[in-house]
């Protein structure tokens, strides 16, 4: 694996690591398909890392195992150096489609892990309130799902997420379903949420632009079978805001030579068909 071309720091506390994680798709019919091939990666306690690569390259694979949806069958997966081998509240995921109930409301939507957690009701409520307000959905307690837009769907599915009160946050591609215009009003959102209640992210992406605004490092994937390409230091340098970041001839040329890695998978996976 090439560590990284702009510099990554050593792991720390309760993070996260994959070693030489290998997963194979096997259909009831057709051949199987190596989906992840001996992954390996570190990320540290607080960390923000975003996976990116082709279509086809395992990145929701490698999320979905990190949540305990599906059995590794080769290779570990630990947690703060606990074994993955389930759901568990400590990982929380945030899907595209919102996976919201529909037949409850906002609030109720929100309330639903505390419910499961068996929390005292009066606790309950108030931490439902302060997440709703932290996602700027006051107002919306009694609004089902309906009858909001995008992206106010996927602040629900945030809040109902953050309610549990993960120590990691996994997120398989959850704007990748809005208009840009949106899409950006929520990476403020997300960045906002994170400074107020910092947690390891794990990010599955295939917008290079997203990945390297929001990430400190930015892992990239191999086409199939996903192998870890190269990681890169996305965290902007002299401490400037990730607004200002956007503007600059720095994050400009992280786009490029990711987009440039990115590209060249995409080529290959194309050329394998």
């Amino acid at each position: 694996m090439n560590e990284t071309i702009f510099g990554a720091g050593s792991m720390t506390g309760n993070g996260i690591v994959f070693g030489q994680v290998t997963h194979t798709y096997r259909p009831q019919r057709g051949r199987p398909v190596l989906a992840l091939d001996g992954v390996s990666l570190e990320v540290k306690e607080r960390e923000f890392v975003a996976l990116l690569g082709p279509s086809g390259c395992g990145k929701s694979t490698l999320l979905y195992l990190l949540g305990g949806f599906m059995p590794i069958e080769s290779g570990t997966i630990t947690v703060g150096g606990k074994a993955v081998t389930a759901p568990g509240p400590d990982r929380g995921i945030v899907f595209q489609n919102y996976s919201l109930f529909p037949w409850k409301t906002v609030k109720q939507n929100v309330l639903y892990g505390l419910e499961k957690q068996r929390k005292p009701k009066a606790e309950r409520e108030q931490r439902a309130q302060e997440l709703i307000e932290l996602v700027h959905l006051k107002g919306f307690e009694d609004s089902y799902p309906s009858q909001l837009s995008g992206g106010m769907k996927q602040r629900v599915a945030i809040a109902r997420t953050l309610a549990i009160d993960p120590v990691t946050l996994l997120m398989d591609e959850p704007f990748g379903a809005l208009d840009a215009q949106t899409r950006t009003l929520m990476h403020e959102e997300l960045l906002a949420i994170m400074r107020r209640t910092p947690k390891t992210c794990v990010f599955v992406t295939h917008d290079v632009r997203e990945a390297v605004y929001l990430a400190d490092r930015v892992a990239v994937m191999t086409s199939r079978p996903g192998r870890i390409k190269e990681i890169v230091d996305t965290k902007p340098s002299n401490g400037i805001s990730r607004a200002d970041y956007i503007n600059t001839p720095e994050f400009t040329e992280k786009v490029d030579y990711l987009w440039n890695l990115v590209r060249d998978e995409a080529i290959r996976a194309q050329e394998a068909h």
